[in-house]
């Protein structure tokens, strides 16, 4: 397999070189906007986003959690070529393979358990310690964060940031580019580009189109 480069070189980041080596995937380095190129103990930090090209040989993976800049940073890559993305499962995570889909570019985290017949987008973070139940559906650039409970028959369309621990019923909907805040209860469906929180949780203040 071709190896990773990782985009972001953030705490997450770091996490997902983690996972990239549990996968056993060699990693090159990571690309980042905001690093100086160079080497910082066993990372490497090659250079801009905008030099992914060079590295033809390479598969990628954004990890970059707020949805809008992930999604902002995979449009540029691909609007300056072609590059390849690859899909990181860590060999902890227990789900039905032959049921489920999982579009390129996703990372699932240590400890995640999903079940049976769901679908998940490109470039969706599922953090660690998730569970994702039978029939969900959960669109491109999705974010869920650690130890987060999604029921059954759950739709989260694309953009939208589950805050850590949180827990949302079952046949719920979020609309596109919306947010449920840390340890937040989602009990009805929420209204796109809009933050939620508190238990049950309820519109606070609006987001920015996703």
């Amino acid at each position: 397999m071709n190896p990773i480069i990782i985009v972001g070189y953030g705490g997450f980041g770091r996490e997902v070189f983690w996972l990239a080596k549990a996968c056993g995937r060699d990693v090159l380095g990571f690309l980042d906007d905001g690093a100086e190129p160079g080497t910082y103990g066993r990372y490497e930090v090659l250079g801009p986003v905008k030099d992914w090209s060079t590295y033809s040989e390479a598969q990628f993976v954004v990890a970059i959690g707020n949805p809008r800049t992930r999604k902002k940073v995979v449009m540029a890559m691909q609007g300056s070529g072609n590059p390849e993305f690859a899909t990181l499962i860590h060999p902890s995570v227990v789900m039905d393979s032959e049921s489920v889909e999982i579009g390129e570019g996703t990372l699932i985290c240590a400890g995640c358990v999903g079940t049976v017949d769901f679908k998940l987008g490109k470039h969706v973070i599922v953090n660690i310690k998730c569970t994702v139940a039978h029939d969900d559906h959960i669109g491109d650039f999705v974010t869920v964060a650690p130890l987060t409970a999604i029921s059954g028959n759950v739709t989260l369309q694309d953009g939208v940031e589950v805050g850590t621990g949180a827990a949302l019923r079952q046949g719920v909907t979020m609309a596109t580019g919306s947010m449920l805040g840390m340890g937040g209860t989602l009990t009805k469906d929420t209204e796109a580009n809009t933050i939620y929180v508190g238990s049950p949780a309820k519109p606070f203040k609006e987001l920015p189109s996703f």
